[in-house]
């Protein structure tokens, strides 16, 4: 089976991308990030501090959560709801980098993604896929931009959505869960030594696609040989 392993910070582009490219490639595409998001929405709409373990883990045993494609899409849900949607607010991002410190949440995640992996070929993104949940991967790049570049981004997105989110504040957003996730005590975000950089800060989408493939097909080549 082949996996490859995308890692980044936020806003790098990395979902975006490799549901671009798990699509192109045939492969099933696991979006990580996902998964924390709706453990932290849980949190929130329980009325628990995404940052205080011990009331995140009493709620663990209660979290059914599954992913199922869709027309091509990757849909989240917990229990019978699809919250796919309800994940993306800043609140659930800033939610999910705060659970995603907590080694419990870890643990419970880790093997779910891992199977997946056992099974299929498989295209991963996250904050730890290459050093944590797939160290064996087949490819491993590492996505990253500026933090002007990414904010630049999302604050486009907000733009084109209607959402009036001053640039300043996006910003100040991205350079704090930079923070979080570099700095947390369980699997912190880095660049696994045997991981291919790739900085996209002047590239567009398509020239991000371009360089993916190009390192994805090097990679798979030199595995088969």
């Amino acid at each position: 089976m082949v996996s490859v392993a995308i890692d980044g910070p936020a806003g790098a582009g990395k979902s975006t991308l490799a549901r671009r490219l798990a699509a192109e490639l045939g492969y099933i595409y696991v979006d990580t990030g996902a998964m924390y998001r709706a453990i932290g929405l849980y949190a929130l709409r329980a009325g628990k501090d995404p940052k205080d373990n011990a009331a995140v883990n009493a709620l663990l045993p209660q979290i059914e959560l599954r992913l199922a494609s869709i027309e091509g899409e990757q849909h989240i849900y917990l229990k019978e709801e699809d919250v796919s949607t309800a994940i993306r607010t800043e609140a659930a991002g800033m939610a999910a980098s705060a659970v995603g410190a907590n080694p419990a949440v870890r643990a419970f995640l880790l093997e779910l993604q891992r199977d997946m992996a056992k099974k299929q070929d498989v295209l991963m993104d996250g904050r730890d896929i290459g050093t944590v949940v797939l160290p064996d991967a087949t490819v491993k790049i590492f996505l990253t931009a500026t933090p002007e570049a990414r904010a630049t981004r999302r604050w486009k997105e907000y733009q084109a959505k209607g959402v009036d989110t001053p640039y300043e504040e996006v910003l100040a957003d991205v350079k704090q869960r930079d923070y979080q996730d570099t700095h947390r005590a369980a699997a912190p975000l880095k660049r696994a030594d045997d991981a291919v950089l790739l900085d996209t800060s002047e590239l567009d989408f398509e020239q991000s696609l371009a360089a993916m493939k190009k390192i994805i097909a090097e990679k798979v080549n030199q595995t088969i040989k």
